[in-house]
């Protein structure tokens, strides 16, 4: 997958929603603004532009300015996708393996996907996440943000497992030891935004069968930050 390309597109998207009403309350970030979230989507990009050119994650969180938010937006994705410009394989600080500035480009995508995601909401319509690039983001939770939850104690290790399976992509996933004891299958999109909790279990287009407290307890986590 084009991750980089991918992501151009989906910061470009994000930098058109912020000529909306920056007032607007964002359902999945609490407290939160469109605006709150452009700082924190544009903080983002210079943390990681930082991680990759000096090698750690350090950078200092400095508020958006209320004035030409869009253009300080502008300049930080400029900023971050100048660094991301290297070679995939090329060393970076990161904090989950692999070290390298391909690991950016795939997080920064889904970090962008989900935030444009809850921009458009915030604003009141959403637009289809592709299959392929939603089942990426699913594998993305399993293979690097949940270990990660546990990793720094903010979710126990699953004690039982659960499938999970996009209807639209052929694609099954297992969490937890042992055979799966439930099954939670959807649309690919569908699955991305529950595990990102954006959507709840019993969401129409979710389908649980199985053991359905197996399957929440696996979910409470939770998976993500």
């Amino acid at each position: 997958m084009d991750f980089l390309g991918e992501l151009t597109q989906q910061l470009d998207a994000f930098r058109d929603l912020l000529r909306g009403d920056l007032s607007a309350p964002v359902e999945h970030c609490p407290g939160w603004t469109l605006r709150d979230l452009a700082d924190h989507l544009g903080n983002g990009n210079l943390w990681v532009a930082t991680a990759v050119r000096d090698g750690h994650g350090d950078h200092e969180h400095v508020r958006a300015p209320d004035a030409a938010l869009v253009a300080w937006f502008e300049d930080s994705c400029k900023t971050m996708l100048a660094e991301l410009s290297a070679a995939p394989e090329t060393s970076a600080w990161t904090f989950a393996p692999p070290n390298t500035v391909g690991f950016w480009r795939r997080r920064r995508c889904h970090e962008t996907v989900i935030h444009r995601w809850d921009a458009e909401n915030a604003l009141g319509g959403t637009t289809p996440i592709d299959a392929e690039l939603a089942s990426d983001g699913i594998s993305e939770v399993f293979d690097t943000m949940a270990p990660r939850q546990v990793h720094l104690d903010r979710a126990p290790a699953p004690r039982r497992a659960i499938r999970i399976s996009a209807t639209d992509a052929a694609t099954t996933w297992t969490y937890g030891p042992g055979a799966p004891e439930a099954e939670i299958a959807a649309p690919a999109q569908a699955l991305y935004l529950l595990l990102w909790n954006r959507l709840p279990l019993d969401a129409p287009e979710i389908t649980c069968n199985g053991d359905i407290d197996v399957a929440r307890g696996c979910l409470s986590g939770p998976l993500v930050p």
